[in-house]
């Protein structure tokens, strides 16, 4: 009797646990079908002064290329991701478009540490870029660690100077 007890109860309990399956139950699905569901796509024409001559207009953010990093950091600091965000859209929007991003380092650590943070400096600009909506295939990041530096002096500021991220479009490197 108990070895026949045992698996009804089991086969009650699994009984009382399951759903109807009916109607009104489980989550919504959203309807992407419908007219003007989805992601609105911008094109190059609707942004002033997206095109190419941005790139090296003064007066365009797109002219600007530099990253600046704390010391022994690789996270991006919130005064340059309108920088970072501007970028993006212009990889977005020329998807022929190809940037180099070059990490540096100041002369301070090893040789081979200056080689990995610079990697996690171009490597944190490029995710960024990324998680914009610039695709992978158009971003390629490489460490130059210490061996490109903007300043020669021996000085915070010059070492300030030295901790970035450069930003190359096909062309320019």
């Amino acid at each position: 009797m108990k070895k026949y007890l045992l698996p009804a109860l089991l086969s009650a309990l699994l009984v009382a646990c399951g759903s109807a399956g009916g109607p009104g139950t489980g989550a919504a699905v959203e309807d992407r079908t419908a007219p003007g569901a989805g992601v609105a796509t911008v094109t190059a024409s609707e942004m002033p002064g997206s095109g190419i001559a941005a790139l090296t207009d003064p007066n365009n953010i797109l002219s600007r290329r530099g990253i600046y990093f704390d010391f022994d950091s690789f996270v991006i600091k919130p005064e340059f991701q309108p920088l970072v965000d501007a970028h993006a859209r212009f990889l977005v929007q020329n998807p022929q478009m190809r940037m180099l991003v070059q990490g540096n380092t100041d002369e301070r650590g090893s040789r081979e540490y200056n080689l990995a943070l610079g990697q996690k400096r171009a490597e944190a600009v490029k995710q960024a870029l990324m998680l914009l909506g610039a695709r992978e295939a158009q971003i390629e990041s490489v460490s130059l660690g210490e061996e490109k530096p903007r300043c020669t002096e021996r000085s915070e500021s010059c070492f300030a100077e030295n901790r970035r991220s450069d930003m190359l479009y096909s062309g320019e490197f």
